[in-house]
């Protein structure tokens, strides 16, 4: 009983901080995600040094380094969006990315006891995998004036729209599958990786979070989307939301541990919140780029 209550009031002040991150201002948006991503990085390299001791190793520069990146990497999607002293934000973190991503590999190689190129590759992937997809979801919202909402292209929607759409049908999706397996599974879905998970869950959820997104866009949320954007939304949600899962799910399974992170009483660390989110957002900015931009 002591763990649900603790659950579920962690769970709520989760959805007040999301929640109000998201739809207060850009500014507020840009801090939770760019907080959310930091700390996700740092639980990524915690898992590479349970995977492979040799990055246990790596000097401070390289770790602090990394870091840096990160966070500068995150700045560079706001643009034109905020400015320091005159100079926009974006233009600031560009420059400040590629000072890092340029002197961080001299470090390592002056700095570690074992210059290793596999410890400079893991870091990289990390910034593709967790710093970039945030960083997406930056530059959706923080350029949202350019993206055509509906049939006739004069949809009024609000930047935070998409982002937050791609977190609720995540959820409807990742919710429905639990569901729809516990009363119906049979077939493993991936067992070396999430035992639990059933191909009839995981399709079950995919075809509820569309179906849901579809009767919503069709009679409420139109004047915000167009219907086709809405399962486009939906189904990319689904679809890549659950390949995120199961390699989050694949990382700590090699890792040897159940949580990325403990951050949050009862359900895990940042990549466990938003593992699904991390492969997800990427094409959803790939679908908005393509298909919703003037």
């Amino acid at each position: 009983m002591k763990t649900f209550f603790t659950r579920t009031a962690s769970a709520l002040v989760f959805v007040a901080v999301m929640l109000g991150g998201i739809l207060w201002a850009d500014y507020t948006f840009f801090l939770l995600f760019f907080l959310i991503g930091c700390f996700a990085l740092q639980e990524y390299f915690k898992l590479l040094r349970e995977i492979d001791v040799d990055y246990a190793g790596v000097s401070p520069w390289h770790k602090w380094g990394a870091t840096i990146a990160g966070a500068a990497i995150l700045l560079t999607f706001t643009g034109d969006s905020f400015s320091i002293g005159g100079i926009p934000t974006g233009f600031i973190g560009w420059w400040i990315a590629v000072l890092f991503l340029l002197v961080m590999p001299l470090g390592e190689v002056l700095m570690s006891k074992d210059f290793s190129l596999k410890n400079i590759g893991y870091s990289a992937i990390g910034l593709l995998y967790v710093t970039v997809p945030f960083g997406l979801l930056i530059h959706i919202r923080m350029n949202a004036i350019n993206i055509h909402y509906t049939h006739e292209n004069v949809g009024t929607a609000p930047g935070w729209l998409i982002p937050l759409l791609l977190i609720i049908f995540i959820w409807i999706n990742d919710t429905m599958a639990y569901i729809v397996g516990s009363l119906i599974g049979r077939t493993p879905f991936a067992p070396a990786i999430s035992p639990k998970k059933t191909i009839e869950g995981t399709v079950g959820g995919m075809i509820l979070a569309v179906a849901t997104a579809g009767v919503y866009g069709h009679f409420w949320g139109y004047q915000y989307l167009a219907l086709q954007h809405w399962i486009a939304l939906a189904l990319i949600a689904a679809v890549f939301g659950t390949i995120g899962d199961l390699i989050e799910s694949k990382l700590k399974r090699m890792a040897g541990v159940k949580d990325s992170g403990k951050i949050m009483p009862g359900h895990g660390g940042f990549l466990d919140r938003f593992d699904s989110l991390l492969l997800a957002a990427p094409f959803a900015w790939i679908y908005v780029q393509t298909f919703m931009i003037a």
